[in-house]
């Protein structure tokens, strides 16, 4: 065998577990699913069924915590995205000593413990304000360093940017919202996009923060660690496979809608 053909199939070898690693665990979770055993595991195997489906229908309370989950994490999207993006507007404009120090700042709620943050944020709301837990609390927490990646995100798309066009656009006698409105923005629209994504996921599935400033809320991820300790069954695996599913075509339908505009942006180049 030549160097070359070793090297190919050490590389195939090397995809093979590497996704293996990625992808056996999602599969043996959606095989619990079917599984008629009351625990969720394929071993032993009781039979084939679907009733975990019809239990997961049924379990109104895990409803509820999924509804929380996605409330919170729209709250997170509306407040962690804006300010992410006015925080990176401000580090793009500073410069030297003033600019690494406020970096560092910004930066230091992504490097804390989630622990940290969520005992931090209720002690503080509590003492000053009297909030003792709940949903805004839970916001306020999440978005304490989930808007950092809203920052970095934009802070990283901003460094490509001409600043030259805001420039001519106050030239023109446009004001610096009209410029801001009608260049920047537009401009930093696809990390937005891209930063409310990651901010939904990391409030979706956040867990040690929200422990300790959810009140009497009960979110999906809490739910399913109160599950852990009281007795699981396969109709949280169920949820994970609708989950899975749902992302599976979401991926699949924008793929679809971006080959479409993209044949359709050639049909219309000279």
């Amino acid at each position: 065998m030549t160097a070359a053909g070793l090297r190919r199939l050490m590389t195939r070898a090397y995809l093979v577990v590497f996704f293996g690693y990625l992808f056996l665990p999602l599969g043996i979770m959606a095989a619990a699913t079917f599984n008629a055993s009351r625990f969720p595991t394929v071993t032993p195997w009781r039979g084939f069924t679907l009733d975990w489906f019809r239990v997961l229908a049924e379990d109104l309370r895990m409803w509820q915590a999924l509804g929380t989950s996605l409330l919170v994490g729209a709250a997170v999207v509306a407040v962690a995205v804006p300010l992410g993006i006015a925080a990176a507007l401000l580090l793009d404009r500073l410069h030297g000593r003033a600019r690494t120090l406020l970096y560092a700042v910004m930066v230091s709620p992504l490097l804390t413990p989630g622990i940290i943050i969520g005992i931090s944020t209720l002690v503080f709301w509590k003492q000053w304000f009297g909030v003792t837990g709940g949903l805004f609390l839970t916001v306020v927490a999440q978005s304490s360093f989930i808007a950092t990646y809203a920052m970095l995100m934009a802070l990283a798309r901003l460094q490509r940017f001409d600043t030259s066009l805001e420039e001519a656009a106050l030239d023109l006698g446009a004001s610096h919202w009209q410029a801001f409105r009608r260049i920047t923005l537009p401009y930093l629209m696809p990390a937005a996009y891209s930063s409310a994504l990651i901010a939904f996921l990391q409030s979706f599935e956040n867990y040690n923060t929200t422990l300790f400033v959810r009140g009497v809320e009960t979110t999906l991820t809490i739910y399913i660690a109160t599950k852990v300790r009281t007795g699981l069954t396969p109709a949280v695996n169920a949820l994970s496979l609708v989950l899975i599913a749902l992302t599976v075509l979401g991926a699949v339908a924008y793929e679809i809608m971006r080959r479409r505009e993209a044949r359709a942006a050639e049909h219309r180049a000279p």
